[in-house]
């Protein structure tokens, strides 16, 4: 697996929680401390630190020292690779969904049922 892959894959795996999306949520509107964080959840400042250990380690998130804390702040880089990939694959699938409906119109028009042959 090409090293941006594997990449994608932990990006996709961290985003794969939905704690860790509200997470990203949040630092998209500024920089927060664990704590702050940890507020609008019913979970330990632990577990939530397990969190954002997933989203350091994915690049999705960084830690500054401020004096006695460690703000979070959201890391944009992989979240714009991940959503090309997602971009990318879309058309392509739009492309394939608009053959299908082709396909599907032209066997509606034949009367036996039986598909016409395509024009090209």
């Amino acid at each position: 697996m090409a090293v941006a892959d594997e990449d994608l894959s932990v990006t996709f795996a961290a985003l794969a929680d939905a704690t860790r999306r509200a997470i990203l949520e949040r630092l998209a509107l500024g920089d927060a401390t664990v704590s702050e964080l940890a507020e609008p959840f019913a979970l330990t400042q632990q577990a939530i630190s397990k969190h954002l250990k997933v989203l350091e380690r994915a690049g999705l998130i960084s830690r500054s020292r401020a004096a006695q804390t460690r703000p979070c702040q959201l890391e944009t880089g992989r979240l714009d690779s991940a959503a090309d990939w997602i971009s990318r694959h879309r058309q392509l699938w739009e492309e394939r969904y608009d053959r299908l409906d082709e396909h599907l119109a032209a066997l509606r028009r034949s009367p036996e049922g039986e598909p016409k042959e395509r024009e090209t």
